[in-house]
């Protein structure tokens, strides 16, 4: 698969006598930082510098080319955080002077240890995707653990990656990674990566959806079992036809149905897999298949007492593909799955008022992810709670698709008009509100007061909202919390 080029990959001296320079002081940069600091003078690297817009960086971002010249003059790698795009100065400089650009994935990969009793690093298992990432890895971690492995849900979730590298306790990594973090990354070989959906999203980063799918892509270069698509989205199929895989690596499509040879997917309740069921010299394989288990053990992940819904059948589907090429047994896909529960602000039932469930989906932050919530409740039962930062998206495609879902909708957000603008084009019929974003502190409970209004007995009040967080709250997480005290302070009042 072609990339745009990136540079040069490999520093001009080796890791250990490297003067690297660490891009971003967040989650990710501070981490990395951190792992490397602790190490300088003992081999890991020669040097450490932070560089970030704030005061807390050893040296704030330089604008002035002079200066940006002046500081990667005495660098030989740099480390960037999800902050800093690819169009970046900084970065922009460090390809043109030749310094090559790292993401904490790649820095990862390279630092990565031998596990216990010297059986070489854990194996990756990987997961991509425009949404239910975060899911799916932690469905593979469940299942991971039911089969008795030491591992850990790593990478965009939970303990950064750089951290979980050098822990020889650990069997196998599950991974979840972004295409920001995709995008720097070389040099990575995972046993197996799943690509679960490709929708427009983040377009402010990539500049286009394409730039967007092809790093996403990378995930299935030199992968070295299976390369895990989903075969209702044509592009991940594509992109499995597009990279330069191991020799034996192949590619394993999931579906809502019933799955085709070297699939897995759903006949009638039951989740089966038909690419890791025999050997590949099996005189049955092309006829039989493994039970994986079925629906029932799904259904503790649909909101209140509803079906599961379809995109999180989806997400088990990937995660089993995954753990099966590991080599886990069919049993421990079905106990995982059991086990597994999921973190908060998804699909989560947060109260009922006068007949009214109350649900925060706040990790739907994109219209992909919006578009599956809503998928799940019953035609006109939605009083849809939506808004956000829309990172350079539109939603005429997600109203004009889930428009018979809504019996009305409730717009929060400091910028609305790309919501209001899909809903009118689209739903002109359902009654909307836009909530004044004035007095932030107080937007969600104000959105809840107007949902209830809006809602009848046997509707659903979702908070699905398409957008980012932080033009009024913090994180996703904040959102998903403010909207659940809302629910509790009127029930309280009640």
């Amino acid at each position: 698969m072609a990339f745009e080029d990136h540079g040069p990959v490999e520093p001009r001296v080796a890791l250990a006598q490297a003067r690297v320079l660490v891009a971003g002081l967040g989650v990710t940069g501070r981490a990395v930082a951190a792992v490397l600091r602790g190490a300088a003078g003992t081999g890991r690297v020669a040097s450490v510098v932070t560089v970030a817009p704030s005061d807390d960086a050893d040296v704030r971002t330089p604008s002035d080319p002079a200066d940006l010249a002046a500081l990667l003059a005495d660098v030989d790698l740099v480390v960037t955080s999800p902050g800093f795009r690819p169009t970046d100065p900084l970065l922009v400089a460090a390809r043109d002077a030749g310094v090559p650009v790292w993401s904490e994935v790649e820095l990862a990969w390279r630092l990565r240890v031998d596990r216990a009793g010297g059986r070489g690093p854990a194996q990756w298992l990987a997961v991509t995707g425009t949404n239910g990432k975060t899911t799916t890895v932690e469905m593979l971690a469940s299942i991971l653990t039911a089969a008795g492995l030491r591992t850990r849900a790593v990478g965009n979730v939970g303990t950064p990656l750089v951290e979980a590298a050098l822990d020889p306790t650990l069997d196998v990594l599950a991974v979840e990674l972004s295409s920001f973090q995709l995008h720097f990354a070389h040099t990575m070989t995972l046993q197996a990566g799943a690509i679960l959906n490709i929708a427009a999203d983040h377009l402010d980063w990539h500049g286009s959806v394409e730039a967007y799918a092809a790093d996403k892509g990378r995930i299935y270069e030199r992968a070295q079992v299976a390369c895990v698509y989903n075969a209702a989205d044509p592009r991940t199929e594509h992109l499995v036809r597009e990279a330069d895989v191991s020799d034996g690596a192949r590619a394993v499509g999931f579906t809502l149905g019933a799955p085709g040879p070297g699939m897995l997917g759903v006949v009638e309740d039951v989740l089966v897999d038909r690419a890791f069921h025999a050997p590949a010299d099996a005189v049955d394989r092309l006829t039989s298949a493994a039970e994986l288990g079925t629906l029932a053990d799904l259904a503790h992940l649909g909101p209140g007492s509803g079906p599961t819904p379809p995109h999180v059948v989806a997400d088990a589907l990937a995660a089993a593909a995954l753990a099966r090429a590991h080599g886990v047994p069919a049993a421990a896909v079905r106990d995982g799955l059991r086990a597994f529960r999921p973190g908060g602000h998804r699909i989560q039932q947060v109260g009922t008022l006068d007949g009214v469930a109350y649900v925060d989906d706040s990790k739907a932050t994109n219209a992909h992810a919006a578009s599956a919530s809503l998928s799940g409740f019953a035609p006109g039962s939605v009083v849809w709670v939506v808004g956000g930062l829309a990172k350079g998206s539109r939603f005429e495609d997600l109203v004009d698709a889930r428009a018979d879902r809504l019996r009305a909708a409730v717009v929060i957000g400091l910028d609305p008009e790309p919501f209001t603008t899909a809903l009118a084009r689209h739903a002109p019929e359902i009654p909307v509100v836009v909530v004044d974003p004035g007095e932030t502190g107080s937007v969600m409970r104000r959105a809840v007061d107007a949902a209830r209004f809006l809602a009848q007995p046997g509707d659903t009040v979702l908070l699905a909202p398409a957008g980012a967080s932080q033009d009024q709250f913090r994180s996703y997480a904040q959102r998903g919390e403010a909207f659940a005290a809302a629910v509790e302070a009127i029930a309280g009042d009640a």
